[in-house]
C-alpha cells in the first residue's frame, strides 16, 4: 500500500472508539487506513473465491480421479 499520497477524508466513527483510541495514543487515521486495507483484501479474496469456485472444483475433481499430475516424479 502506497503511503506517499494521502487524501483528507471525513469519516463518521463511533465516539467511544475514537475516545479509546486517543486515550491509548492510537493514530486514528492510520488505524482506519489499516482497517480499510484489510477489508479490501478480504473482499478481493472473497470475490476471487467466488469467481474461481468452478475452476477450483474442477481441479479438485481431476486430482481426486487421476491423482496429482506429477506424483510419480516426487522425491519425497
Amino acid at each position: 500500500m502506497s503511503r506517499s499520497t494521502r487524501k483528507p477524508t471525513n469519516l463518521s466513527l463511533d465516539e467511544d472508539l475514537v475516545s479509546a483510541a486517543r486515550a491509548l495514543n492510537v493514530n486514528v487515521s492510520r488505524a482506519a487506513e489499516e482497517g480499510i486495507a484489510r477489508a479490501i483484501r478480504a473482499e478481493r479474496e472473497r470475490r476471487w473465491r467466488e469467481e474461481n469456485a468452478e475452476a477450483v472444483r474442477q481441479s479438485n475433481d481431476y486430482v481426486e480421479k487421476h491423482g496429482l499430475p506429477l506424483a510419480p516424479h516426487r522425491q519425497f
